[in-house]
């Protein structure tokens, strides 16, 4: 299931993360709802449900940490009936300067880095400023953008993610851009 162009809005919540993930609209701006997501902060295993809205009756996909506590955790995420979808996960030495993660789907190896260099060094500094950031992943041995995640000035965290690559499952590509939000300071 592909979606060339979705957002994740965050929620304010208190002791959890909630997003809102919604189809984009051909004149760009926001459509429907594909699922909404919850994250407990602090978990011993990462893992976030997503369903198919706030009432939370049915999951419609979700991602896990393959280990506990880890920094460098890949996590799996399957659809509604527990299949893989694809794997994602932090790099943890190359993030030390530049946040960089891996993305793997059926046919498709990437890797994510920040954008900006300046941004990454400043974020790391100013770690209280809730700077604007961009991740672009791009197909490992030199292949083009396959996903992007554009970070918008905001209260709430708002991410713009564009999809141009056919190979990535929208519930891959959401649950990347929510993990970019709530696990990106681990």
């Amino acid at each position: 299931m592909h979606l060339p162009r979705l957002f994740v809005r965050q929620r304010i919540g208190l002791g959890v993360n909630r997003y809102d993930v919604r189809a984009a609209n051909p004149d760009g701006s926001e459509g429907e709802l594909l699922a909404f997501a919850q994250q407990k902060r602090f978990a011993m295993r990462e893992q976030v449900t997503f369903w198919a809205d706030d009432s939370r009756s049915r999951p419609v996909f979700s991602f896990r940490a393959r280990q506990v506590m880890d920094v460098r955790a890949q996590h799996d995420v399957y659809d509604e009936h527990g299949r893989v979808l694809g794997t994602f996960g932090k790099r943890f030495g190359a993030s030390l300067l530049r946040s960089t993660w891996s993305l793997t789907a059926p046919g498709l190896a990437a890797t994510g880095t920040e954008r900006s260099l300046p941004i990454a060094l400043l974020r790391r500094v100013l770690d209280s400023v809730p700077f604007a950031y961009h991740f672009d992943f791009a197909e490992d041995g030199g292949g083009g953008v396959v996903m992007s995640s554009d970070r918008q000035r905001s209260i709430r965290d708002r991410y713009d993610v564009s999809v141009p690559d056919p190979r990535i499952d929208f519930r891959l590509a959401a649950s990347v851009a929510v993990a970019l939000d709530a696990l990106q300071e681990r």
